[in-house]
């Protein structure tokens, strides 16, 4: 029900990326290589970002989801901030807990909170 005066702007799900209040910083960046979901994790790749694996060096996490299959698409990134591990995604084979180290160093914080 809409109260007068007013106009329903629809709904809106939590998807719980967001962890903590640790300062994000984010910016616009080249994403290749994929068809990715709000919270990919991502490493460098020759000056694009792309999807991280264990043995990479994490470099943000996908702010929005973007497809970037069939060409380089400019979508943002968190360069820190605090991140729930169950909303996080990365290469196949890959885990979260294996990054968590890297991705401390660059103040990325990895918390578990309720799955969404």
């Amino acid at each position: 029900m809409t109260v007068q005066g007013f106009t329903d702007q629809g709904s809106t799900t939590a998807d719980n990326l967001i962890a903590g209040e640790f300062p994000r910083v984010s910016e616009l960046a080249t994403i290749t290589g994929g068809n990715y979901a709000r919270g990919t994790v991502l490493k460098d790749s020759s000056g694009s970002l792309t999807i991280c694996g264990t043995s990479d060096t994490p470099e943000a996490i996908l702010a929005e989801a973007v497809d970037a299959t069939s060409e380089d698409k400019q979508a943002v990134v968190y360069l820190t901030g605090e991140f729930n591990s169950a909303a996080l995604t990365v290469a196949s084979g890959s885990t979260v807990a294996g990054l968590k180290a890297k991705l401390r160093a660059k103040s990325i914080f990895v918390k578990t909170n309720q799955a969404y």
